[in-house]
């Protein structure tokens, strides 16, 4: 499976549309229809004992049960997914809701049970019409069969499945999931294939074409190997990304600067703009959402530490990527210029809220800089001057925030601890 870096435009966005709950759905619906008429086909050569043995009224008796009984469960199970929907965005974070509908899980089930009730329904349409004859009925008791199977397998699963659906572990595990391929890839590809630039650093004097945002939103996915083959059709033409992923352009922004003559159209068509932040690339965003579930939980109406301190070690196993790598790669897209993520930029994103808005908790504060000493022990010297940075910035704010001397003494300590072991390279 190609890495969200080297994914195309194309494949990103019929990716996105796969997710979509009504997809999956139409497909077994379709599937159903299906088995529905092809029972007229296979009738023909069934034996004629096991045709005459099927009673049409009983085949009808079976269907009418099976077509209302999932009418029902389908509509009870649409609204246990609304209250996890609406649970989710109002305990956890809204940025994390989306899960519940793309969960395949969840997306099996429901297409499974109106599956069943799209082919009940048409099978009953087509004995009652007389389009079956006799030897028919049989057919159609046998995938009657294999349906209920698959229906009983179904709802064992997603008895299971909404034990544990909406849940803060559920729905970090989820998370977790979904950003894993970006971290992994990140490591690997911190430009996501480009070469690295960084953010703010001048143009050369030949790339002052720009390419301009056709429509405000998120820029969701770039195809730097889109980029990358376009610049390769002039000769020592090089593109440089200004919208990098994740961020929010308005219409008429650039979206990339470039030399030599190539078609805005075709650099334009490798960036995906759209309402909402993606996992496919952004792997900030996925960091963002984990440290709001802690936020979240720090508030004063909520007061769950616990939960902070959970999302704080989830985080630092995102992070640490112990084993995963030996190092960046060469950039595969040599004429492609874009700024790369930081571990600065992810550790901001991750701890800085956590300690701001755990900054009177001293068991938050404890947590983090254990945590900042983790990623200074296995990550490179980037994530060690980062995770130092991260964790002086939250001995700051819990200097002002915890009301024991005691309290503040011992994180000071713990900070410092961590800068000396950093800087004299001795394990912290």
């Amino acid at each position: 499976m190609p890495t969200p870096s080297l994914v195309s435009t194309t494949l990103f966005r019929l990716r996105k549309l796969s997710r979509r709950m009504w997809v999956r759905t139409t497909a077994f619906a379709l599937l159903a229809l299906v088995a529905a008429l092809f029972s007229r086909l296979v009738a023909p050569v069934l034996p004629t004992s096991l045709a005459r043995a099927v009673d049409v009224d009983a085949v009808l008796d079976i269907l009418a049960v099976l077509s209302s009984s999932m009418l029902a469960v389908t509509t009870f199970s649409l609204g246990v997914v609304m209250s996890t929907r609406q649970a989710i965005s109002s305990g956890i974070t809204p940025r994390a809701h989306r899960f519940v509908a793309e969960d395949p899980v969840t997306q099996r089930v429901l297409a499974t049970f109106m599956g069943a009730f799209t082919y009940a329904l048409t099978a009953q349409v087509l004995l009652r019409t007389g389009l079956y004859e006799q030897a028919s009925s049989a057919v159609i008791l046998v995938v009657t069969i294999a349906v209920l199977a698959l229906v009983v397998t179904a709802m064992l699963g997603w008895i299971e499945h909404l034990t544990r659906v909406g849940s803060i572990p559920d729905t970090v595990a989820g998370l977790e999931a979904a950003m894993r391929p970006a971290i992994e890839d990140w490591r690997r590809r911190p430009a996501l294939g480009a070469c690295p630039a960084p953010l703010g650093a001048p143009l050369p004097a030949e790339a002052r074409t720009v390419v301009r945002a056709p429509r405000s939103g998120y820029v969701q996915h770039i195809d730097i190997g889109a980029l990358d083959e376009a610049a390769a059709t002039e000769d020592g033409a090089q593109v440089f990304v200004d919208a990098v992923i994740g961020s929010f352009v308005v219409e008429g922004d650039a979206l990339c600067h470039h030399s030599g003559r190539i078609e805005a159209e075709r650099l334009r068509s490798a960036f995906t703009i759209d309402r909402t932040r993606t996992f496919e690339q952004d792997v900030r965003f996925g960091i963002i959402v984990l440290s709001e579930i802690a936020q979240r939980a720090l508030s004063p109406a909520v007061n769950d530490p616990g939960t902070a301190i959970f999302v704080i070690d989830r985080l630092t196993a995102l992070l640490s990527g112990t084993g995963t790598v030996t190092g960046p790669e060469p950039p595969s897209c040599p004429r492609v210029f874009l700024p790369a993520v930081t571990s600065a930029e992810l550790l901001s994103d991750g701890f800085d809220p956590i300690a701001r808005d755990g900054a009177g908790m001293v068991e938050v504060h404890t947590r983090l800089q254990r945590a900042c000493a983790a990623l200074a022990r296995h990550g490179d010297a980037a994530m060690t001057a980062a995770a130092c940075d991260a964790s002086r910035r939250a001995s700051d704010l819990a200097g002002k925030a915890l009301p024991l001397e005691e309290d503040r003494a011992r994180i000071r300590a713990l900070s410092a601890a961590l800068r000396e072991g950093a800087t004299t390279g001795s394990e912290v």
